[in-house]
């Protein structure tokens, strides 16, 4: 549901917003009461709390210490964990009884805010945290806490990190290596509109497997399907691992689509990965991922460069981090605010020409020079705005998809021609009318000479190098022309893998044309090693 803007009020959007933070967790909350009026004081608008009333020797009782209340324009909604949880305030979610400590404690923890240069420390380079201590300036806001009090990273979005990345300079930004605009809408080396080719960038969240292969292979990517130089259309498959076949994300990347990291787990809650997620956590979750890829599906790890997390919650400085120091080329979770004309991918050497869109969303605040950002363009239909496509209306017709599809289209075509974002879940496809559409859509799409299905990655390429529309059929990173080993191609009959995991406590298949691990690949065990 990211990115979804519906017509409620704005106390009854936040209220639904926090249920689909619970809803979307894999340790699941049931509502306990909506809309009643509960003998519990209103403490804090828009955040979880405890009853303050709770009689002292119940706190810590299973039954009292798994509710929590939600305060929105002075009225109070109920909520309860599902059996067998208990309600941790500081982290705002539903957790097993064991990660839970603070029953008796009524609202989450607040971060003192730091004192920067009003603590007037002795060393010019360093900066003072809440309770006067100081550090130097480069451990504030670097996703690990140094202050005694927490004060280094409790204030750290883009207005109040010390070391934020500044505006944009396009003096010195200069392609290949960085690209900005002051609100994100510049054409490339400003080329002239008739000349820029309206690029189409298809990706698939989650697992390959049975569920969604005919449709890549007999539905969407068919022959027929061709870009201006004669190759197939491509697409980006943002990949995670439960459920994943990979002789097929083999096949799938030996045809020319971009395979991609989108974590291993896959866990909830949704917070976690914006507010808890660790720098390790992003290691393990996302270069972890990449190596069960490159091992297990054959894609050469210098052709995996891009990643997009969970739920598109972004992990805030911590994961960038991550990507800087593993080598990731791109991101592609940004859910920028509805624009009219929509906004060119950027580079992440200078602040965001965008506000961080979403419930308790952190995006970086830090410089992070060379990194793309594949920002994600809303698409509107009729009042409502969507990151996802299958996070649109669900009760549309399949003309109405159709018409949606290339309305969008025509926005980013006859003004700025950014590079056109459809972003699905394959369930969306299970409606035969959606699919129909769609296919009406690609079939009416690439009749047209300046327009392209390419990949995140080829996107980047032509932005590096702006390449006027009749020049692409030369344009390299743009040709099906690809010299793959013996041992890189997919093979027709894989292995099928029956292995335990001892961490899910259950058996799982694998799926691969290389040799079966000992056990299921996992978090800090990619390879499946006894």
């Amino acid at each position: 549901m990211e990115g979804y803007t519906s017509r409620l009020t704005p106390k009854l959007a936040l209220f639904r917003n926090g249920l689909l933070f619970l809803a979307a967790s894999v340790i699941r909350a049931d509502v306990d009461h909506y809309h009643l009026k509960l003998r519990v004081p209103c403490l804090e608008d828009g955040r979880f709390y405890r009853n303050p009333r709770a009689e002292p020797e119940r706190v810590w009782t299973t039954s009292e210490c798994s509710k929590y209340y939600l305060c929105l324009d002075g009225e109070v909604f109920g909520f309860k964990c599902s059996t067998g949880l208990l309600f941790d305030v500081n982290r705002q979610i539903c957790d097993f009884k064991l990660n839970v400590d603070n029953c008796d404690v009524v609202t989450e923890a607040k971060v003192p805010r730091p004192l920067l240069e009003a603590a007037e420390c002795e060393n010019p380079d360093h900066l003072g945290c809440g309770d006067g201590s100081c550090f130097p300036s480069q451990f504030f806001c670097d996703g690990s806490v140094d202050c005694a009090d927490g004060s280094d990273e409790g204030w750290c979005d883009a207005d109040h990190d010390p070391n934020a990345a500044l505006p944009c300079d396009p003096h010195t930004c200069r392609l290949p290596d960085c690209f900005c605009s002051r609100d994100g809408t510049l054409i490339p080396s400003n080329m002239e509109l008739s000349q820029v080719p309206q690029m189409i960038l298809l990706t698939f969240d989650d697992a390959i497997n049975f569920e969604n292969w005919d449709l890549y292979t007999q539905q969407l990517f068919v022959p027929e399907r061709k870009n201006a130089n004669g190759c197939p259309i491509r697409a980006t498959f943002y990949v995670s691992h439960q459920y994943t076949n990979y002789q097929q994300t083999q096949k799938l990347w030996n045809d020319g689509h971009e395979i991609a990291v989108h974590s291993i787990t896959h866990r909830g809650p949704e917070e976690w990965w914006s507010s808890n997620a660790t720098i390790e956590d992003w290691f393990d979750e996302m270069v972890g991922q990449a190596n069960i890829i490159n091992h297990f599906a054959g894609v050469r790890m210098e052709d995996i460069r891009g990643m997009r997390v969970p739920f598109l919650r972004v992990g805030w400085n911590r994961q960038f981090l991550m990507m800087k120091e593993f080598g990731f080329v791109y991101d592609a979770s940004m859910v920028a605010p509805f624009s009219d004309p929509p906004l060119w991918p950027y580079t992440l050497d200078h602040k965001i020409p965008h506000q961080c869109t979403g419930n308790n969303q952190r995006c970086p605040s830090r410089s992070y020079p060379g990194i793309w950002e594949m920002v994600m363009n809303q698409l509107a239909i009729d009042e409502y705005t969507c990151a996802m496509v299958d996070s649109c209306p669900p009760h549309l017709s399949g003309e109405e998809v159709y018409n949606m599809l290339i309305h969008n289209f025509k926005r980013h075509y006859n003004t700025n021609r950014a590079p056109y974002g459809l972003y699905f879940h394959t369930t969306w496809f299970k409606k035969p009318e959606y699919l129909a559409a769609f296919r009406k859509f690609l079939d009416e799409m690439v009749k047209l000479p300046d327009v392209w299905f390419v990949t995140n990655w080829q996107a980047i390429e032509w932005m590096k190098k702006p390449t006027p529309i009749n020049h692409l059929s030369e344009f390299e990173p743009w040709n099906c022309k690809r010299q793959l080993e013996p041992n890189e191609l997919a093979c027709n009959i894989g292995k099928s893998c029956k292995l335990h995991s001892r961490v899910l406590q259950t058996d799982r298949f694998l799926y691969t044309c290389y040799e079966c691990p000992k056990q299921y690949p996992w978090i800090r065990n990619e390879f499946g090693l006894d």
